[in-house]
């Protein structure tokens, strides 16, 4: 059995979440120690255990030793990964959309259409935001060959979560392909979204979007920003959330974006999401610092050898090249913020 220790590089849920979804793959028995062990509260919690059950009930295998709190566990993938329709709940207002982020490998090659629902917090720091997903990493992964959905049903917000987002993926029918990003290119566009749940009265929305708005153009984009601003009512609490995305013309996708919380005025959100995209911008990067390791999974699954410039190096990056290389056998390289990954070109229904 293979064993990964949960205390390496980042020691978060990262290690946690994608070692039970190359395990689940790979079809690899694992044994997985010191979860989360440089976490302020070590130890699996409600989200993470909520990535073990949908392990467990995709591929119908079993874990021994998972439950919140827990440091050490097994896991046990059953043979194939079954498509079909599920709802997981986790319960507080951990992150849906790492879950969903962990699960869509699996679901890409399950034997059939995958459809998710997945209950918790929606918007919160720390993990991407469902615009994120939506507008930046499905795009690049439908150039990878993948098909794939992701749907913001309610908003949901820390402390009560409640929200849903539902994952809806095609099984692929050949390998991932590389993805190869050499050049930035020309600014094609830059778009945007302003959500604000319960803060009209406020003009929460409308202030984010102001100030992303000027930030930028403070910077002398020439391009129009066109932002959406959404008033939700249906979420279980008050919340707000702020979203840019830039595209240019060699189709690279950059992206920033922010949560609201107690404490932090609208102007400021929209104003560190905007400088935040400029300052990957201004990088010469092909991916944004959260794409950067997003992708890596992907890539090393892929048939053949994908390339692309980060912002920078970060610990998410590092933790993940080593964890396709630990439990895939890909290889990976990185000089001067470039990052090589030469995927196993895993086929589907093997």
């Amino acid at each position: 059995m293979l064993e990964i220790d949960g205390s390496r590089f980042s020691g978060s849920g990262t290690i946690v979440r994608y070692s039970l979804a190359l395990a689940a793959l790979t079809r690899q028995p694992i044994r997985i120690i010191n979860m989360r062990a440089k976490r302020a509260a070590p130890g699996l919690r409600p989200q993470h255990l909520a990535a073990v059950n949908a392990c467990e009930a995709l591929t119908r295998g079993h874990a021994e030793g998972a439950s919140v709190g827990s440091r050490r566990m097994t896991f046990h993938p059953g043979p194939s990964i079954h498509g079909g329709r599920y709802t997981f709940q986790i319960g507080t207002a951990g992150s849906t959309t790492m879950l969903a982020y962990s699960l869509l490998p699996l679901a890409l090659f399950a034997d059939g259409p995958c459809d998710m629902l997945l209950t918790g917090g929606v918007f919160q720091d720390f993990a991407p935001s469902p615009f994120h997903i939506q507008q930046l990493l499905l795009p690049l992964l439908q150039r990878m060959g993948a098909t794939a959905v992701l749907t913001l049903k309610r908003p949901g917000y820390v402390p009560r979560g409640s929200g849903e987002i539902e994952l809806s993926v095609q099984p692929l029918t050949r390998p991932l392909a590389p993805i190869r990003l050499l050049e930035q290119g020309a600014l094609r566009r830059v778009r945007g979204i302003a959500l604000a749940s319960r803060l009209k009265p406020r003009r929460v929305a409308e202030r984010m979007a102001a100030a992303g708005r000027q930030t930028l153009a403070d910077a002398g984009l020439t391009v129009e920003v066109a932002i959406d601003e959404q008033e939700e009512s249906t979420s279980a609490q008050p919340g707000a959330a702020f979203a840019l995305w830039a595209e240019t013309e060699t189709e690279c996708r950059i992206g920033a974006d922010m949560a609201g919380a107690i404490g932090r005025p609208a102007e400021r959100i929209g104003r560190t999401t905007a400088r935040r995209l400029l300052d990957d911008l201004r990088s010469g990067a092909t991916v944004d610092r959260h794409l950067a390791d997003q992708l890596v999974l992907f890539a090393a699954l892929a048939a053949g050898t994908s390339r692309y410039r980060m912002p920078r190096p970060t610990e998410h990056v590092r933790t993940n090249c080593w964890l396709i290389d630990r439990l895939l056998g890909a290889t990976s390289r990185e000089d001067d913020r470039w990052i090589e990954i030469t995927g196993i070109g895993l086929r589907p229904g093997r």
